[in-house]
């Protein structure tokens, strides 16, 4: 599929699809014979994923050290499964804070009710 209908199937626009390719972290989307992108499932699904990561606060320093990573194949699964563990690690981390923080805002919602 081309750009546009990439675009409007992934939630993320031209720019910034062109920006992912140029930083490395669409490196093999293939062109047609006029020289246009060519995107594919598997381009849909690593944008999927890079989407997830960048949702789930990973920094793009990070998912672009685990991009290169996964370039370099199956070798450096060990590596790619550390960076994801410490990244779960850290989301589980920030889930348990903002979890806190909703329960100290339930408190004084429950307390202004009580006033009301």
């Amino acid at each position: 599929m081309n750009i546009s209908q990439f675009s409007a199937l992934t939630g993320l626009s031209p720019h910034t699809l062109r920006y992912y390719e140029k930083i490395g972290l669409l490196a093999s989307v293939s062109r047609n014979q006029s020289g246009h992108r060519n995107y594919s499932k598997k381009d849909q699904e690593w944008v999927a994923f890079i989407t997830r990561l960048k949702e789930t606060g990973m920094p793009l320093n990070q998912i672009m050290e685990y991009a290169k990573l996964r370039e370099q194949g199956i070798e450096t699964a060990d590596q790619r499964k550390d960076l994801l563990e410490q990244h779960s690690d850290n989301l589980q981390k920030r889930i348990a804070s903002e979890l806190d923080h909703l329960e100290a805002l339930k408190k004084k919602i429950d307390y202004y009710n009580q006033l009301i």
